[in-house]
């Protein structure tokens, strides 16, 4: 604007008057330092709507790159896991989440203190307990954190999953891992990094997840190696006076409150046992047949698992507990409970997943 206004004026300026030059001169003036203030006027509010949104999109951007990096570098842990050391990645792992899911989760704190305020997020585990049962309780002398007991039969039961970490498990071996649901790599469910709030909740209600040597205590116990240790339990991860319990123990458990077996030689179909051992809430609803009535007071909550280090899955469908008994070099036996089955499985899974732990006493 300002060269079009010279272009026109200036040559005449040499012909008039002095007076009228003048004139000329100042409105030119004026008129310049109008448009300079219109165009810086409008410079700064379009740049101010282009840097909010750039900020805006950027930091939406940059929400979904954390998510999807974090993804990616989840699978390649997990997926490197057959050839790396998957201790190590357990490490990196956690770092990874610190640092991703923890940006991730500023970016999405609405989402969080949606779910951390919800009361069902912040239920533990004694809130789904029986209420018609008179259970016990003990102590882990290790960290000092309170459990409840359940007497079924003959035997007594933890009636919660063990939440003790044990700490660096490296040393055990290639695959030893144990740690939250939710932490450090992707949860299938929600699709995403869980925040450090949310797999600490995790903890709270559902208890730590465990690979099997960690569940075992025992160095080069797990996937790839046989440690079959007959048919004694073994102390494992689990405290003082508890034992990890063996397949024969989880059968005496479920047998009585079957309905049913179906024998198929190396696993057993328990029919309607799952049913007293879930939760009456707290599992995804499926139908009234398959719903929990925690009529034995077992208090089995849908913790999910940890797939061989790469995702978490099945948090509020399904659950896993593992026991001593091995099913060959790369599985051992494990119980599992699902929303949708009335039936608890006893079948072997593989040593390198992160399972639950459930501790029964030692016989007096």
């Amino acid at each position: 604007m300002k060269k079009s206004f010279q272009r026109v004026i200036a040559p005449r300026s040499l012909s008039l008057p002095k007076g009228r030059l003048i004139t000329i001169c100042l409105l030119a003036a004026f008129f310049s330092l109008s448009a300079c203030d219109d165009s810086s006027s409008a410079s700064s509010d379009e740049t101010g709507v282009y840097s909010t949104s750039v900020e805006t999109s950027d930091s939406e951007e940059s929400s979904s790159s954390s998510v999807t990096l974090s993804e990616a570098s989840a699978e390649s842990n997990g997926s490197s896991n057959e050839k790396d050391d998957p201790s190590s990645a357990g490490t990196s792992t956690k770092s990874s989440n610190s640092n991703t899911s923890g940006n991730d989760a500023k970016s999405s704190s609405s989402a969080g203190k949606e779910v951390s305020s919800s009361s069902e997020e912040m239920k533990s585990a004694w809130d789904y307990l029986n209420p018609g049962i008179d259970y016990g309780e003990f102590t882990d002398e290790r960290d000092g954190q309170v459990y409840k007991t359940v007497k079924i039969g003959d035997q007594i039961w933890m009636a919660q999953n063990l939440n003790y970490d044990p700490g660096d498990v490296s040393s055990l071996g290639r695959y030893a891992w144990n740690g939250c649901y939710g932490d450090g790599a992707l949860d299938e469910i929600s699709k995403r990094i869980l925040t450090e709030e949310e797999f600490a909740a995790n903890c709270s209600r559902y208890g730590r997840l465990y690979t099997w040597e960690v569940a075992m205590n025992k160095v080069n116990c797990g996937y790839h190696y046989n440690c079959d240790i007959g048919n004694e339990g073994t102390q494992g991860v689990c405290p003082k006076g508890w034992h990890l319990p063996t397949k024969e123990e989880w059968k005496k458990l479920v047998e009585p409150i079957a309905s049913g077996v179906e024998d198929l030689t190396t696993y057993w179909s328990y029919l309607g046992a799952s049913v007293e051992l879930k939760t009456a809430d707290g599992w995804k609803e499926y139908s009234t047949s398959t719903s929990g009535t925690n009529a034995s007071g077992f208090s089995a909550l849908p913790a999910g698992f940890m797939y061989i280090g790469e995702f978490f899955r099945s948090k509020g469908v399904g659950t896993f507990f593992w026991s001593s008994s091995v099913y060959g070099s790369d599985k051992s036996y494990c119980l599992r409970l699902q929303h949708d089955d009335d039936s608890a499985l006893l079948w072997g899974e593989w040593k390198k997943n992160g399972f639950s732990v459930r501790c029964v006493k030692d016989s007096e």
